[in-house]
């Protein structure tokens, strides 16, 4: 059918919508001659006999996929103006620039033929309510959206090859950076490496993250983050960033990739899935220095696993405090699961009671048993007694000089911050000793810097003297 035949009085009297897309920003950059393809529509639009000021533009999905019309915006109010019957005629230099997907193609392609909509691209106009045309349309898009998957596949496989190698590059986690070869190595700043390796010696002697993220708050100790214009900021440890340290096997030394499986919802967003180490992609253990050994990680994760599920298995992770020997420890002789201790202040002191009432609060049954504490533990504290032998007495003078070493590791960190902070005093201080003094503008921002960094050094130097002071007389 002639083109001008297609294109009646009543299609003119509506809108000519000029659809524009690139996938990225970089597209949109470099590629302008595919740009000013797209532009030149306008010229066909006038052609075919609408007016200039009909044509209207969307050009607000640039640096959009076309995979998915959920977070495009163009498009949406693109598809909402042909449901609406404004648009005449829908122009775009290619399928693939209005849609990727065929599940949004088709849904264009039925809104454009109840509304009475033409569709133009590079090779001609469509009417999609004519079969024939439809047909083809339909062809096109199928086409575009096999076009989109044999890209991906083709991309997706010279990844994965290279993953398979462990010569892909990935983001690393703090501690961890290539150096000029492109290989991994250990952080050069020695503030980084010695924070972190305490961070996994104090999780091993404790056995608890969140004990972990306890004993760094009581030291007054930071921990490194690294921000993204690659610099290192440090900054009080939390639960979060610890658990994610913990369970990262690039500190063990270990390649890996696909760890997590990204997938996006209806709505367009994406949701995050974390996979089985038997699904991942590529797991190549001593494949670049770590911080701990493959094996200790397997441990650290069998213990935090083990911490999760609770009383319901042995947990390795130190007592809670209270006077109770065995909190944490005891277990019930009737059904096997570890007791509960209940404070109680009776007769002007505090008493302990080991009680098992989990089926009681669970599943209203009667609680197994309630023992009092006291004769337990007096009990308890004489078979400790009958058992100090000369080799117990050294053990406790063992675990005083481990305490000790571990007081020192943290005052040797402290002295990491003091020095750091130091050298960016010093830094600051050059800067502003360098600026013309009749620049004031820049002179005042300078003595700024300075100045704030010598409060930095301040407070690192007093955090030393509280964390010393706390190592003599602890509370």
């Amino acid at each position: 059918m002639n083109v001008h035949l297609k294109v009646q009085p009543h299609h003119l009297e509506r809108g000519a919508y000029l659809y524009i897309r690139q996938s990225s920003m970089r597209q949109v950059v470099e590629n302008v001659e595919s740009a000013r393809r797209q532009y030149a529509l306008r010229g066909r639009a006038v052609a075919l006999g609408w007016r200039d000021e009909q044509i209207i533009v969307i050009d607000n999905d640039q640096g959009e996929s076309g995979a998915s019309a959920a977070w495009r915006e163009g498009f949406q109010r693109l598809v909402s103006d042909v449901g609406m019957g404004h648009a005449g005629i829908v122009m775009g230099l290619e399928v693939s620039r209005l849609a990727r997907n065929n599940a949004d193609w088709q849904r264009l392609l039925e809104i454009c033929a109840l509304a009475d909509t033409l569709i133009l691209d590079e090779d001609g106009v469509y009417d999609p309510a004519s079969f024939n045309d439809r047909l083809l349309l339909g062809l096109k898009g199928t086409m575009s959206e096999a076009e989109l998957h044999v890209i991906k596949a083709r991309l997706r496989g010279g990844i994965l090859n290279k993953v398979r190698r462990g010569e892909f590059r990935c983001l690393l986690p703090t501690g961890l950076v290539y150096d000029h070869f492109g290989n991994v190595t250990l952080d050069p700043d020695m503030q980084v490496r010695e924070t972190i390796i305490h961070f996994f010696e104090m999780f091993s002697r404790l056995g608890s993250a969140s004990q972990t993220v306890k004993v760094f708050r009581n030291e007054g100790l930071l921990f490194p983050s690294r921000l993204h214009n690659g610099g290192t900021l440090f900054r009080p440890l939390t639960a979060s960033t610890a658990m994610r340290v913990l369970n990262n096997p690039r500190y063990a030394g270990a390649y890996t990739y696909g760890r997590r499986q990204f997938r996006r919802t209806i709505d367009g967003k994406k949701t995050l899935r974390a996979r089985d180490i038997d699904d991942w992609p590529a797991c190549i253990p001593d494949a670049h220095p770590g911080y701990i050994s493959w094996e200790r990680h397997q441990e650290n994760l069998k213990i935090l696993k083990a911490n999760g599920r609770g009383f319901e298995a042995a947990r390795a992770s130190i007592p809670r405090e209270g006077p109770a020997l065995l909190q944490g420890r005891a277990v019930c002789g009737q059904c096997g699961s570890h007791l509960r201790v209940r404070y109680a202040a009776r007769r002007g002191r505090q008493e302990a009671w080991y009680i098992c009432n989990r089926a009681r609060i669970y599943r209203a049954e009667p609680m197994c048993q309630s023992i009092a504490g006291p004769p337990v533990d007096e009990a308890i504290g004489m078979l400790i007694a009958e058992q100090m032998t000369p080799a117990a007495v050294e053990l406790a003078l063992e675990v005083r000089k481990e305490i000790q070493a571990r007081h020192e590791e943290a005052d040797r960190l402290r002295c990491r911050a003091i020095e750091r902070a130091q050298t960016e005093a010093e830094l600051a201080q050059r800067r502003f000793m360098l600026v013309d003094p009749s620049n004031r503008l820049v002179a005042d921002t300078l003595e700024g810097e300075w100045n704030e960094k010598l409060r930095t050094l301040a407070s690192a130097r007093e955090e030393r003297e509280r964390g010393r002071a706390r190592s003599i007389h602890p509370r």
